[in-house]
């Protein structure tokens, strides 16, 4: 494995500052939140890495756990603040976060258990990188396919009010905006999936081609991997629409938009 060092670390951050310098000069305006976001991965992916090292000595599952929770409830306000129209209350933060919840942190558990088995199966080298790839993805899937609800159900509110005087279920009012929902936040991993290989190499099995991993060893876990997530990713946004869709009608099937809170840029 080819180490890195603070130039060429150094080196890569001038590259963005030029693409920053570009933005700029073209009018594009992005360069502040460009620097910005440059800065804060930096300071994020340095603070992890070294809170990884001491959970790496330690392997204490107490800290393990810790951890996961900690990455759990910050992907849960990222799922909240992603969105449009979020659900006001706390309905907003934990319907994303008991989603992420069921199926990351699910899934994870039986690829430690059954597939990966790792002695003890909490190893953080394992339980932390995987559990965050899970979250990352799930995140994503969830709050693409709560946004395209909540907003397919403001845009088609007349629609649906209609429905429902004609004798509609809120159920079967809602189905193609559900059905919608969980396309959308299906469509990242299944482009990944289709493109793996032909377009592009995932991240993980090129970082471990470059640290030096037999390539097909990486292909596997790469193959693992992708599978894990979509798996996170489905059931994710299959519970949290699900749940979504209930919240948005009373106990009499009357539609309760407000419920409803428009994001403020």
């Amino acid at each position: 494995m080819i180490l890195l060092t603070p130039l060429d670390l150094t080196i890569a951050a001038l590259l963005v500052l030029l693409l920053a310098l570009v933005s700029w000069r073209s009018g594009a305006a992005v360069e502040r939140k460009l620097l910005w976001s440059a800065v804060r991965t930096t300071l994020q992916l340095l603070l992890i890495g070294w809170i990884l090292k001491l959970l790496f000595d330690q392997s204490n599952p107490l800290w393990i756990a810790l951890m996961a929770t900690i990455m759990l409830l910050i992907a849960g306000r990222e799922v909240m603040s992603r969105q449009q129209r979020s659900f006001s209350g706390i309905w907003g933060y934990g319907m994303g976060t008991v989603a992420m919840f069921v199926s990351s942190f699910g899934v994870a558990l039986i690829a430690l258990q059954f597939i990966i088995r790792p002695e003890p199966w909490y190893m953080p080298q394992y339980a932390i990188p995987l559990l965050g790839m899970l979250l990352g993805n799930t995140m994503n899937g969830i709050s693409l396919g709560l946004d395209r609800l909540t907003s397919s159900a403001w845009e088609q509110r007349h629609q649906l009010e209609a429905k429902l005087m004609l004798g509609f279920t809120a159920r079967d009012a809602m189905s193609p905006l559900r059905r919608d929902a969980i396309r959308v936040g299906m469509i990242p991993m299944i482009n990944a999936m289709a493109a793996a290989g032909v377009v592009s190499l995932p991240g993980m099995m090129t970082g471990q081609i470059l640290a030096g991993a037999p390539p097909m060893e990486a292909v596997k876990y790469q193959i693992l991997i992708m599978f894990l997530i979509t798996v996170g990713t489905g059931f994710g946004t299959l519970v949290a629409t699900t749940a979504g869709t209930s919240r948005l009608f009373d106990d009499r099937e009357r539609l309760r938009l407000d419920r409803l809170k428009k994001k403020v840029n």
